[in-house]
């Protein structure tokens, strides 16, 4: 998670949402990724995916069996789908996401019941999930306090 939170400060200082995922297998780091929908003009370049992208084509394989994704946020819907199918096995992930989060806060895309492919769900722990949270905070505070100025 600690290189997953490097990834989202990358994220900020290119002016995206510091967001930032680790993908990993059998312990080693496969790919990481940060925001970039901004930068890329991509709206479908949440973290996750760039991850996903950048570990499938290391991997040379689409499916990613045996990996774990490590984000600092709650993946969203099109995240979370993502992470199906290409059948990740673990999300660990810091802050929850009240508004939009697919694995337990708003909606159980993740490991839902009717799907083909389970993701097992995990947090992690207090203090880093609180530093996760932090850092999505304070982003949005600059931000407002910014726009009122």
């Amino acid at each position: 998670m600690q290189k997953a939170l490097l990834e989202a400060q990358k994220a900020e200082k290119i002016g995206e949402v510091p967001v930032g995922a680790v993908l990993a297998k059998g312990g080693k780091i496969v790919s990481a990724g940060h925001n970039r929908c901004i930068y890329c003009n991509d709206p479908s370049a949440h973290a996750e995916i760039v991850a996903l992208r950048k570990g499938a084509k290391k991997l040379k394989n689409y499916r990613l069996n045996g990996c774990s994704l490590y984000v600092t946020i709650e993946p969203c819907a099109m995240c979370a789908g993502a992470l199906i199918n290409a059948r990740v096995a673990k999300i660990v992930f810091g802050a929850e996401d009240k508004k939009a989060g697919a694995c337990q806060s708003v909606f159980k895309i993740a490991d839902g019941a009717k799907l083909n492919h389970k993701i097992k769900i995990e947090r992690t722990d207090e203090d880093l999930s609180a530093l996760c949270s932090k850092t999505i905070k304070d982003f949005f505070l600059k931000k407002r306090t910014a726009q009122k100025q």
